[in-house]
Formats: structure tokens, C-alpha cells, sequence
């Protein structure tokens, strides 16, 4: 016989499973193991082309087993790896996370740095790099402070800053590849490097390795019909030689350092499901991967993109599967995000005739410090040009007892009427801003390292920052691109949103799942993804 007590217990019980249903959770174990993966440039449009092509254990499982955001926005111009990496972690756009670019113009010694390492000199080392200047708390932060000091928590990236920043402020260990040596390395701010890193350091180091890499397409490839058959039939070679200074530069960007990612990864996993079965405390591992075009192709570069697609697919279903035989799927969450941004190489063709030009940042800053010699006397008051934003030299604006604003905005005035410059505001109107675009620019900037004026530059233009040796050239295009993420777990339905997403809510969601609190600057609501009016594919 069912007493009236069982009913109340059943009925409470439900209630409960329901609830959390409702906020993506289950509703007893937590999850031992977070994964974070952060992927440079991941496109919607290359996982719908080439979802036919990809194996059964990455993105088809993903999409098959969680929740596929397709449109993730992160409603800010102006993004790279490192800032978006601070906005996915933090749940707060650039302007607040103090990481609005991957570098940033120091005013004082007039040398551009990364945010998050401090120059000693003009030199940087591996100890440079620390979380100090990540002004907010992250994902992996608050799961340190929920497991009270026990949570490990580890991030693997080939550059320094995404690692640091995944790691957050109480990281175990931050690791990251040194482009100089090509060996694992971290900071002194987390301690010693993992044994995993420095056995593979000394065992099959990547140094050693580097100059018997050979970038060819893969067999997969030959499996994408629509390529042209004529792409198929030059197929792309790259090699790596330790003579070339940059080679771990090079290698970077290549399907090569996704697959060293994953191998490091799947060391600290092992390790984490060997020593974390006794403990209650959730710990978190982080991974960054590319899926840029290759800044170094012959050509277009679409194989090499499709390429890298593929062979990023099978790197995912190799973490997946570790994660399963390590940790067990029951017991992981998994979030997967695109950066939000796509840079689009190479320039164009001059023979195609497509509209543009050459914009010099090195002949602009000289032509504007001709203009404000002429009203104010001679003197050097453009500090630097660097990522469409002009610096001032405060110094001499302060010798000569200028007022910075009006001096910012008649240099506004000048660059706008440039060839190759489409808008131009002062740091001092972005800070109201009163139009959407004007707001998209004023999510990255940062009042603290901005530079006086911010400038756009009109589509097909390439743009030359030769201040500085050696010159980097990228060409300017405006064209919208959808972009991804994955969310992977207990508790997390298996569907597909169509609605656009807001890339801040994807922190405080997670932390939703964990049922933790968000990080400190995360003022977007969870998505709640059992949601019914929820656009499903």
C-alpha cells in the first residue's frame, strides 16, 4: 500500500528532477570533469559544408548528443583569440575583461604588449605572462572557489594569454607551447610544469619533432565533392624546418598543433581520472584550437581550410573519446565555442579590378603629425597607429598645454577624409555611444589602454602596419559570418537553436549547469536550454 507520505515524497522528488531539468542539470551527481574548448575561428557555415565528410566522434557527436548554438554573437568588432577567449571565460565583453586585444599600446614606453605580460624591458618571457590584468573572475575561477582549494584545473593552448586565461586566477597550471624553443611551458604563478609536460619535454619533444612535419591533404579531403578539380590537382605542401626562426609561429596556425594540443590534453585527462574519483570537488580542463585560415597559404587557401576542418574533427573525437575511457561521459560537461570572428586571407587578386587600396599606417601617422605641426607647432604628437586606433603622444600634448579631446578630434577630422578610411570617433564619444555601431566598437574599448581615435577602414583595403619591423598586412572585409558552440553533458537535451545567442551568456550558463554561482562580471541571464519556445532545428 502507498501511504499519503510516499505520494508527498514522490511528488517532491519529481518536482525537484523537473526543476533541474529545466535549468540543464541533473538533479543528483555533479560532474567530475569540465571541459572547456575554445576553437580560433570556427565557422557554421564549414561544419554545415563539411558535416558529411566529418567522422562519427566530433562534431556529428556533439550535435548529435548536445546542444548546437549555431549562432553565437558576440556583439563586438575588433575581436582576436585572446579577447574572445576573456569574454567566453568572464561572461563580460572586451571593454571590461582587460583583455580588449591581444595587444594593447603602453603610452609610457610607447611599445605595444600583450595584456596579460609584463615587458621587463622590451623583453618577454614565459614568466611575464600572468592572470594579473584579468580584471574579472572566470568559469574556471569559480569552480576553484566552489571545490574550496581542491579542484584541479589545467588549460593547454599554443599561445600564452589563451592559456592564462582559461587557467583564471586560481588555475593549477597554465601550459602553453614556446615559440622559441617549440618545448611546454607555464609561469612561475602557477608553479612547476605538470609532469605530463616537462616527460614530454624531454621524452618526444615537439622541438625535436618539428622539422619531420609535413602538412598534405588529407584522405578525407578527396571526400568534399564540390572542391574545384583543380585545387585537387595542386595539392598543398608545407614543411617546417628548425632553420626558420618562426617555424613554431608557422606550425601554430596548422592542423599539426591541434593534434599536439590534443596529445597534451589526453596526458592531463588520464591524470585527472586516475586521482579524482575520491574527491566530490569538480576540476576543469581547457583546450584551444585553430580553425583559422592559414595565414601562410599558396593561393586561396580553401583546401587548406577545408582540410584543417577535417583534421580538427578527428583532434575533437579523439578528446571526446579520452574523455569516455578517462572520466566517462556521465561524469563530464563539455562546452565547445567558436571565437566569434573570422579573419578572411588572402588579400584580393589586383587582376580580378576589385575596389580598394593600400593603406600605410607608417605614411598616415607621418601626414597626421605634418597636419597637427602646422596648427600647433612642430613637434612628434602621434605616439603610434596600431589596430585602427590612434595613440596621442600625451607628453607632447602636455608640453605644449593642449587639450587632448579638441586635439583628438581634429585628428578625427583629418583621418576620416584619408583614402581607405570608412569612420573615425574619438575614444570620448564611444564612451556614449547612441548607434549600433558605435556600440559593437565601444564593447572593445577599454578606457584604460585605449588608443584617442578608433577607426574603420573600407572593405577591400589592406592594411600595412609598417611602424614597426616586421610589417604585417591584412586585408579589411566586413562580410557577417554565423559562428558556433556546443554545450555537452547530463542534463544538457540534444538539440539544435537557431536563435541568435549572446556569447556573455555562455559563461554564466555553465556555471548554471554546475549549479555554481557566474563569474563576478557576467550579467546576462543562463540560457535556459530545455526552453520549449526555444527555435529547434
Amino acid at each position: 500500500m502507498i501511504r499519503n507520505s510516499d505520494i508527498i515524497r514522490i511528488a517532491a522528488t519529481t518536482v525537484v528532477s523537473l526543476a533541474s531539468l529545466a535549468a540543464g542539470t541533473p538533479a543528483d551527481a555533479r560532474p567530475k570533469v569540465v571541459v572547456g574548448i575554445v576553437v580560433d575561428q570556427l565557422r557554421t557555415d564549414y561544419i554545415d559544408y563539411l558535416q558529411n565528410c566529418f567522422g562519427q566522434n566530433g562534431f556529428r557527436r556533439l550535435i548529435d548528443r548536445g546542444t548546437f548554438l549555431r549562432d553565437v554573437d558576440f556583439k563586438t568588432d575588433g575581436l582576436d583569440a585572446a579577447s574572445a577567449t576573456a569574454t567566453l571565460y568572464t561572461g563580460a565583453y572586451p571593454s571590461r575583461t582587460g583583455v580588449p586585444a591581444a595587444t594593447i599600446y603602453d603610452f609610457e614606453t610607447s611599445v605595444s604588449h600583450p595584456p596579460l605580460a609584463k615587458p621587463v624591458g622590451t623583453s618577454i618571457t614565459n614568466d611575464s605572462f600572468t592572470p594579473d590584468a584579468l580584471r574579472l573572475s572566470t568559469i574556471s575561477d569559480e569552480i576553484a572557489v566552489d571545490g574550496q582549494g581542491t579542484s584541479r584545473i589545467y588549460s593547454i593552448a599554443f599561445d600564452p594569454q589563451q592559456a592564462v586565461i582559461m587557467a583564471g586566477h586560481a588555475g593549477t597550471s597554465a601550459l602553453w607551447v614556446n615559440n622559441t624553443s617549440g618545448h611546454w611551458a607555464t609561469t612561475s604563478y602557477y608553479g612547476s610544469l605538470p609532469t605530463a609536460a616537462s616527460t614530454r619535454n624531454f621524452r618526444n619533444s615537439l622541438a625535436e619533432r618539428v622539422d619531420t612535419m609535413t602538412w598534405r591533404p588529407s584522405q578525407r579531403l578527396q571526400s568534399v565533392s564540390d572542391l574545384q578539380s583543380s585545387l585537387k590537382s595542386k595539392p598543398f605542401r608545407y614543411t617546417f624546418p628548425r632553420s626558420d626562426r618562426d617555424v613554431f609561429r608557422r606550425l601554430s596556425g596548422t592542423p599539426m598543433a591541434n593534434a599536439e594540443i590534443t596529445d597534451m590534453a589526453i596526458e592531463i585527462l588520464r591524470d585527472l581520472g586516475r586521482t579524482n574519483t575520491a574527491s566530490d570537488a569538480t576540476d576543469m580542463l581547457s583546450v584551444a584550437y585553430s580553425a583559422a585560415p592559414y595565414r601562410y597559404a599558396r593561393g586561396n587557401g580553401r583546401m587548406e581550410l577545408a582540410d584543417t576542418y577535417l583534421r580538427l574533427d578527428a583532434q575533437i573525437g579523439r578528446l571526446l573519446d579520452a574523455i569516455d575511457q578517462y572520466i566517462g561521459a556521465e561524469n563530464a560537461v563539455i562546452m565547445l565555442s567558436s571565437t566569434g570572428y573570422c579573419d578572411e586571407s588572402p588579400a584580393s587578386d589586383a587582376r580580378f579590378r576589385l575596389p580598394g587600396g593600400e593603406f600605410s599606417t607608417a605614411r598616415a601617422k607621418s601626414l597626421l603629425n605634418s597636419y597637427l605641426s602646422a596648427r600647433h607647432g612642430n613637434a612628434v604628437y602621434v605616439g603610434a597607429i596600431r589596430g585602427g586606433q590612434i595613440y596621442l603622444d600625451r607628453k607632447a600634448l602636455t608640453d605644449r598645454g593642449l587639450d587632448a579631446r579638441s586635439v583628438a578630434e581634429e585628428a578625427r577630422e583629418f583621418i576620416v577624409k584619408m583614402q581607405g578610411v570608412d569612420q573615425a570617433y574619438t575614444a570620448s564619444e564611444l564612451l556614449t555611444p547612441s548607434t549600433d555601431e558605435e556600440r559593437a566598437l565601444a564593447r572593445r574599448l577599454d578606457p584604460r589602454s585605449s588608443g584617442d581615435i578608433i577607426f574603420r577602414f573600407q572593405p577591400g583595403w589592406n592594411v600595412t602596419e609598417d611602424e614597426t619591423f616586421p610589417a604585417q598586412t591584412r586585408p579589411v572585409r566586413e562580410a557577417a559570418v554565423m559562428t558556433p558552440a556546443f554545450l555537452m553533458g547530463a542534463g544538457i537535451p540534444a538539440k539544435t537553436v537557431e536563435t541568435p545567442v549572446d556569447a556573455t551568456a555562455l559563461a554564466p550558463t555553465m556555471t548554471g549547469v554546475l549549479r555554481i554561482r557566474a563569474p563576478g562580471g557576467a550579467r546576462q541571464r543562463p540560457l535556459s536550454l530545455s526552453d520549449p519556445k526555444t527555435q529547434i532545428k
